[in-house]
């Protein structure tokens, strides 16, 4: 029987069951774990899947991680920060999720758009094919279709990546209409590929109300029902929560869900994310899941393993110093916007013996008046990367402070671009000097649009993304940070320097460290009269793992050290 409805795909897409199947897919070869949220979004199953991830990965198992979003959007690069936090940027220019930088985090992996799968996608592929006759005069119906096309994107995967897990999160909430046929698909998936290999990992939050003063699991108990009344029939259930809840908790959703007492896990907070990987061990969630699926552990020798992550955990635990750096920009009401940022100093303080303490200044409110007082006591600054006019002359104070007053600093893509415009109005006098993206008019166009994005007036991932390989100058601060002279690092921008002015920046101090490999462009800056003044074009925080951490955020810290001392 099951045989039979994984080859229905072969035979044509006028079968009712249709599901194309990639070539070389293999049946059984691969196992797939599909994790999903009830009760509240934000509860964690992003880490939890990188977690899981990583757990799985130091056992010798080969994992993918792959994620699911509900949005309509092709993929997030026009996505608000405040509305959906960090825009995440893969090697090969993919912008998506921010989950997606936490899977190649705690995997110590690169991703690329097949990890990555929103309804715009799959919605503009079914139209094209349609458009192109390929459904053979069919109505293009959710189910088969639709389904049948994520069914396809997660086995090509499979096939690509050559895991022996695909392990996928479902975004948002159970009950939600915009992921509903991404249930019913890996409802679906679950039939054709057999139970033996697929694991339902479902999460949910188990609520302490202030007011009672005791965990409540009804709440719960209702999604998990949700979810079965979708035909899917969880094989774990995660229970997140505030503290560790009581054992008659885990026997109301043991109950209620039909799932074993022994495969309902409790995962309270714990003091660091990072403890997470080491915790799923310690509770036996890898067994479980390897159990489940069958799965064959070998020896796993690379650089993600048990022994390194937990000295990372333990490093973590025992810093004995702390440095205040200052983050610089306009969305500091919504960390998720500059979350790469925040984890890429976490993978990097321990290595210096130190925590770093963020202070959140949002340059909206920074004035010539008060910019020392908003920068008081700190021991390093970072201008992020970002767009449009606000907040860019607060920021622009901010630089010039730092540039003055020898405090550390790191310019990140519009960093960088800020550090250009500070220098030219105040060190070479030119006191319009700005970006075209600002001010089209200014007399000195430091910082001036691509040539490739001249005349483009689509938004949509229409911008310099990705990984590029950067040429740095032997000698420079840069060249010692990396120990190479030719780094890749990805990048995210439509502007650049203008190189008519090169000679007036270098004539006057200004050392361009690093330069675009193929193209004519600028890409490092840094000061040499200075502790630490380096402002990059491209985005570092995006390639910092904690097993591998960003040397310019590794240089960054050690100056802070050097100044707090």
């Amino acid at each position: 029987m099951q045989e039979d409805v994984i080859s229905l795909g072969r035979k044509g897409v006028d079968e009712e069951g249709y599901s194309e199947i990639p070539e070389g897919y293999e049946k059984g070869k691969v196992k797939y774990i599909v994790i999903t949220g009830t009760v509240i979004s934000g509860i964690g199953k992003g880490i939890f899947s990188s977690s899981l991830g990583t757990v799985l990965s130091c056992n010798g198992i080969k994992v993918a991680p792959m994620k699911f979003d509900g949005y309509l959007n092709y993929d997030a690069g026009t996505l608000n920060p405040y509305r959906h936090g960090e825009v995440f940027v893969l090697d090969d220019g993919t912008e998506c999720d921010l989950d997606l930088g936490s899977y190649e985090r705690f995997n110590n992996t690169n991703l690329t758009k097949d990890y990555y799968l929103t309804a715009g996608k799959i919605f503009k592929t079914i139209i094209d094919k349609e458009r192109a006759g390929k459904y053979l005069g069919r109505d293009v119906q959710f189910v088969p279709h639709v389904t049948g096309e994520i069914k396809h994107f997660v086995r090509r995967l499979a096939v690509v990546s050559k895991a022996d897990v695909v392990l996928i999160e479902v975004g948002g909430t159970i009950g939600d209409l915009e992921n509903g046929y991404f249930i019913e698909a890996m409802r679906q998936l679950n039939y054709e590929e057999g139970k033996e290999n697929v694991c339902f990992v479902n999460l949910g939050y188990i609520l302490k109300p202030s007011s009672l003063g005791e965990h409540k699991s009804k709440a719960a108990q209702l999604g998990l029902r949700t979810l079965l009344s979708l035909g899917v029939q969880p094989d774990i259930v995660v229970c997140r929560s505030n503290l560790p809840i009581e054992e008659k908790i885990i026997q109301k959703i043991s109950v209620s869900s039909n799932v074993p007492g022994n495969m309902v896990f409790n995962l309270p907070n714990l003091v660091s994310i990072y403890e997470m990987p080491l915790y799923l061990r310690q509770i036996g969630m890898d067994q479980a899941v390897i159990k489940s699926l069958n799965l064959n552990c070998r020896d796993h020798n690379d650089v993600l393993n048990f022994e390194n992550w937990g000295k990372f955990v333990h490093t973590l635990k025992e810093c004995e110093k702390t440095i205040k750096v200052g983050i610089t920009g306009k969305y500091t009401e919504l960390w998720d916007s500059y979350i790469s940022i925040i984890k890429a100093l976490e993978h990097c303080a321990p290595y210096r013996n130190s925590n770093v303490s963020i202070h959140w200044i949002d340059t909206t409110e920074v004035t010539d008046e008060n910019v020392e007082e908003k920068l008081k006591g700190l021991d390093g600054i970072i201008v992020p990367g970002g767009f449009g006019s606000r907040g860019v002359e607060g920021k622009i104070k901010c630089v010039r402070y730092a540039r003055e007053n020898k405090l550390p600093y790191l310019g990140l893509c519009y960093g960088f671009q800020m550090a250009i415009i500070e220098y030219a109005r105040n060190v070479l006098g030119w006191r319009d000097a700005h970006t075209t993206e600002v001010d089209r008019d200014t007399s000195h166009p430091v910082i001036d649009l691509l040539p490739g994005q001249r005349n483009i007036n689509d938004m949509g991932g229409t911008m310099r993304l990705g990984g590029h390989n950067v040429l740095i100058r032997e000698g420079s601060l840069a060249h010692i940070l990396y120990g190479k002279t030719e780094i890749r690092e990805r990048f995210r921008h439509r502007y650049e320097f203008n190189n008519k002015y090169l000679s007036d920046f270098v004539n006057r101090g200004v050392v361009f460290s690093g330069k675009a490999k193929h193209e004519d462009i600028m890409q490092i800056l840094e000061l040499r009269d200075h502790p630490f003044f380096v402002g990059v074009q491209f985005h570092p925080e995006y390639t910092s793992k904690p097993l591998q951490p960003s040397p310019i955020y590794l240089g960054f810290i050690n100056a802070c050290l050097k100044r707090k001392l």
